[in-house]
């Protein structure tokens, strides 16, 4: 059992916040042009392409050129011509759960996550277990209902869907970690109540695990014990849990090669096999944050996702996200939340500190 060693905010760990809402949204730019390519062709083609475009190894933002492969999308969130953070549902599920914490407190319950859900969140925004948790949500008269109420359809039917262990609830965790620095226990309540909407099992064990490192790391854990700590808050016998340690202990490779052989046949944008690289990415550049996120990205599958993840907490741990990663975006950070079209870095920032105040 991890020591509980709560800390109170203060202008350093501010910063370590400021930092961690910078390295999410640097590195979810950094994957966002490749995740179609890297999905639908897999993580070979995109080596390919990276290395094409002159952009292998991956340390710096992608080029956009769709003459040498159409998949590659999104072109503002590309080198030279990114001038904002661009819409992506990484960013909008981070910016709910601060919203959530807002309204609502530590002690929220899974029925008000549903609640934020369908205040802020665009039906065309949610994909796989969470647009099969939101149709569940919106065809059920139970979830209208004032706030403090209990609702009477049961939530276990959202997570009870076909995707109920990919990644989604894995992406929604971070804030949890960065507001609990120390107290992993707090930051895997909060994620497993979050996750419980729309995953199951390992879906939920992957939110946990991001969750209890971000915790860890915030209350000085170093990056690689705080992946080896994480483990512990798991099933022993999960694949989740096996996926943090396949991860770590493929830190001195130079490629992801053999988690890619682990995972084959896996969906990209499954838990698991995510997990796994968001491990190797992290540890492997625990010193560099363009080794982190660039080799998390460029080993494909849910690339914006992986890319986010490892750059928050990479961020948390206490590095300086360097200024060609957040120049680019200016502090500009768009989202497709409804009435929250656009939001400045800083103001994000004062409210995530305040949240731990």
């Amino acid at each position: 059992m991890i020591t509980s060693m709560r800390i109170g905010i203060d202008g350093g760990y501010q910063k370590r916040i400021a930092q961690a809402w910078a390295g999410r949204i640097s590195g979810c730019m950094l994957g966002k042009p490749v995740e179609m390519m890297s999905m639908r062709k897999g993580p070979a083609n995109l080596a390919d392409y990276l290395d094409r475009v002159k952009a292998w190894p991956l340390r710096e933002y992608i080029p956009f050129a769709p003459e040498v492969d159409d998949h590659v999308e999104h072109p503002e969130a590309c080198r030279e011509m990114m001038c904002a953070a661009v819409p992506d549902d990484d960013i909008n599920y981070t910016v709910i759960s601060l919203l959530l914490l807002e309204e609502y407190g530590p002690h929220f319950t899974t029925a008000d996550v549903g609640r934020a859900w369908l205040r802020y969140l665009p039906g065309a925004m949610v994909f796989t277990a969470e647009r099969e948790a939101y149709a569940k949500l919106l065809s059920s008269a139970g979830m209208r209902f004032p706030s403090g109420a209990e609702p009477t359809m049961d939530l276990e039917e959202c997570s009870d869907n076909p995707y109920n262990d990919w990644i989604g609830a894995q992406i929604r965790a971070d804030l949890y970690g960065w507001v609990n620095p120390g107290n992993p226990d707090q930051a895997a309540s909060m994620a497993a109540r979050d996750a419980s909407l729309s995953h199951r099992g390992e879906g939920v064990y992957g939110a946990v695990a991001i969750a209890v490192i971000g915790a860890l790391i915030g209350g000085g854990m170093e990056i690689h014990q705080a992946l080896e700590a994480a483990v512990t808050f798991l099933p022993a016998d999960s694949e989740c849990a096996k996926a943090l340690m396949l991860g770590l202990s493929e830190v001195s490779s130079p490629n992801a090669n053999r988690i890619h052989d682990a995972y084959k046949g896996m969906s990209p944008v499954h838990t698991v096999n995510n997990l796994a690289l968001v491990a190797w990415g992290l540890a492997r550049g625990a010193e560099d944050f363009s080794i982190a996120v660039g080799d998390t990205v460029a080993a494909g599958w849910d690339t914006d996702c992986n890319g986010a993840t490892v750059g928050g907490l990479w961020g948390l741990a206490g590095g300086e996200i360097p200024k060609e990663w957040t120049a680019p975006w200016g502090g500009r950070v768009q989202t497709s939340l409804s009435g929250l079209g656009e939001v400045q870095l800083s103001d994000l920032v004062s409210r995530t500190s305040g949240i731990i105040a």
